[in-house]
């Protein structure tokens, strides 16, 4: 193809860009302007898509990892076919439109994981890349690539200076991830200004050092160049590569090297300007000319030339492997067993700590669900989060489903998001509660993406006892508790913690397990009423009793055994264990006033946490007993007793609200 209608095409997704900026009087220009030359090449000359068909199986996977240039992705979902209309690009930014402000997942067609926390993209992309080996070695015989994509991401100066991008590529490099393709668009420029004083390091020799192969580009605006190193990563197959193209932020427009350019409009006046540099002043605005649009959709037709002929494969792959091709349905259509119906995973007979029964039920769930993949970051014997019956994923075996994730709490979420978005895996990852912190940013986008990620949090509070406050989660149940769309369980027994997994296996969003280090009792009236969140544990004597004890996790077992005390001294009590919030609260008014009756004023809440999340079920009569401080170091017993988490305590707090 000839360099003018290269640059023509280029020049189309530059303008398309800022217009789209221009109109809302917001976004980012800079980054749009700079690797255009990237996209385009990228699109036009490499990557395997099917616009009619985005969620084609063996598409490759393309990441815009700093998402403030959304333009970019969406000018160029618009010109290679996308259902991305000029009118969505002229409603960018505004309300209700399929253009926001950062790429969304499951809201704009083409768009593989929502970014703009920076960083956050190249980890989804790592998870993408095992998942691509992992469901490779499974499924694919000779002959027979079923799964055989690439995954792309485009990064900036700002994205590898973030502490996720370090921990993603160290673990992507070890992993030896042949098929991870990270362009970095080097301009040298971030929000404030040259990199010079805040990133000075040598980025490539960086990546060297974690096993990746590292391609230079000098000239950013040399799409045959950057094909070139796209062609010359694809050959390399033991490492991950970084493409370093050296561009300019702001490219073409009055801008061009500034940090100005970066996150705010360029202005009428520097469109026009920006439009006559590139050769389109005579082009209405969000137009592409008939010849751009024509050398497009060459590209569009390779995609759709690469789907049916993957097509055409399956359906000889259907015949020659009937059993593989029906688990690869099973496997891709998310759907799990009927879990709530086996007796077998409701079954424990002796006081254990929920992270003993959560591995308990996660093993007896790996015998039925095979395609349950996860670890831990380097807690796994803590965590108690391993498969016995299955091996590790490693270089040396791709078909292992237990993970060993490093000592990387935030890119493992991230990449669990990652395995996630790619399809065909229920991933799930495991820490200490109280490192969740390291995690938060990449579990609020698991939320905000509706992704059927587990969350395993082991050792929930102060019961973890002699490692002291820096171990001892307090406010972190009510963070997590905060973010829309993650439901967290706090199991009570065995049987909850059945409970909580059964949710968490089902989806819709992700589920934080909060498990004790510390063993509790097992409950006879606990079971499969706690799939509502919350329920009468053991209910009082009167139709409507004179307290209600609520509690989640291990504190339950004081309100239970407070309930007896008190009725020794003639108050009658209803215990509600508490597992999940979030659970109860979506239940009908008539349940939640069947277990929490508004007749009821007198009411005691417990938690060894944060005190917060408990003042909406007690009200202004009611009484929260719970963590107002930090934790110490000594043993959990004595903890419990010092911060006042005693049975005595309950009867005292449930004697001084009944009135």
């Amino acid at each position: 193809m000839s360099k003018p209608m290269q640059e023509k095409t280029v020049n189309a997704i530059r303008v398309l860009s800022v217009e789209g900026i221009q109109k809302a009087n917001s976004g980012h220009p800079g980054l749009p302007l700079s690797s255009a030359p990237i996209a385009y090449a990228l699109f036009q000359n490499h990557l395997k898509f099917n616009p009619k068909d985005p969620a084609f199986k063996d598409r490759d996977r393309f990441i815009l990892s700093a998402g403030h240039g959304s333009m970019l992705n969406y000018a160029c979902l618009h010109l290679y076919g996308y259902d991305v209309t000029k009118e969505d690009l002229e409603n960018f930014r505004q309300l209700g439109s399929r253009t926001p402000g950062h790429p969304e997942y499951g809201h704009t067609a083409g768009v593989e994981t929502s970014t703009g926390p920076l960083g956050q993209g190249i980890a989804n992309a790592v998870g993408m890349a095992i998942a691509e080996t992992a469901l490779a070695a499974k499924f694919n015989k000779e002959g027979f690539p079923v799964v055989d994509h690439y995954t792309y991401a485009i990064c900036g100066d700002g994205c590898l200076q973030e502490g996720i991008a370090y921990e993603a590529a160290s673990l992507a490099g070890t992993l030896k991830l042949g098929k991870l393709i990270v362009f970095y668009d080097k301009n040298d420029i971030t929000i404030e200004g040259n990199i010079n004083c805040t990133f000075s390091e040598d980025v490539a020799a960086r990546h060297v050092a974690q096993g990746w192969q590292v391609i230079k580009v000098a000239n950013g605006n040399d799409p045959e160049a950057i094909s070139r190193a796209i062609k010359k990563a694809k050959k390399e197959t033991e490492k991950p590569s970084l493409i370093i193209v050296q561009t300019v932020i702001g490219y073409g427009s009055p801008k061009a090297g500034l940090a100005a350019s970066h996150g705010a409009p360029l202005g009428e006046d520097g469109v026009l300007a920006t439009k006559k540099t590139l050769g389109y002043e005579n082009v209405p605005p969000f137009t592409v000319p008939e010849d751009v649009w024509a050398h497009a959709k060459r590209a569009t037709a390779r995609g759709r030339n690469a789907e049916r002929d993957w097509k055409k494969m399956m359906k000889a792959y259907r015949e020659a492997y009937p059993e593989l091709a029906a688990e690869w349905d099973a496997w891709q259509s998310g759907k799990t067993p009927d879990l709530a119906a086996d007796e077998d995973l409701w079954k424990f007979d002796k006081a254990d700590a929920t992270r003993n029964t959560g591995f308990t039920v996660l093993n007896k769930l790996a015998a039925k669900i095979p395609n349950l993949m996860g670890g831990s970051a380097d807690l796994a014997p803590a965590n108690k989060s391993n498969m016995t019956a299955r091996e590790y994923y490693s270089v040396e075996n791709r078909t292992g489903t237990n993970m060993h994730f490093g000592i990387r709490e935030h890119a493992m979420s991230a990449i669990c998001n990652g395995m996630a978005l790619h399809g065909g895996l229920i991933p799930y990852c495991a820490t200490f509660l109280v490192f969740s912190d390291y995690m938060k940013n990449a579990m609020r986008l698991s939320a905000l993406m509706n992704l059927n990620v587990t969350y395993i949090l082991t050792h929930d509070s102060i019961g973890v006892g002699e490692d002291g406050p820096t171990h001892q989660p307090i406010e972190h149940l009510t963070a997590l508790r905060t973010i829309p769309g993650m439901k967290v369980f706090r199991p009570a027994d065995g049987k909850e913690t059945t409970a909580a997994w059964i949710t968490a296996i089902k989806g819709n969003g992700p589920t934080s397990l909060v498990l004790s280090r510390q063993n509790l009792p097992q409950y006879e009236g606990s079971g499969a009423a706690a799939l509502k969140g919350g329920y009468i544990l053991s209910d009082s004597e009167k139709k409507v009793p004179d307290v209600i004890l609520m509690a989640s996790g291990s504190e339950v077992e004081l309100i239970v055994k407070a309930q007896a005390e008190l009725k020794a001294r003639g108050v009658d009590a209803r215990v509600v264990s508490m597992p999940c919030m979030e659970l109860f609260d979506k239940q009908s008014k008539k349940y939640k006033e069947s277990v929490i009756p508004a007749s009821v004023r007198a009411r005691v809440a417990v938690e060894a946490g944060s005190k917060m999340p408990w003042f909406k079920y007690v009200g202004l009569d009611g009484e929260v007993m719970g963590m107002e401080s930090f934790g110490a170091s000594a043993p959990a017993a004595k903890l419990f007793a010092h911060f006042g988490f005693t049975v005595e305590n309950v009867v005292e707090k449930a004697l001084a609200v009944v009135k």
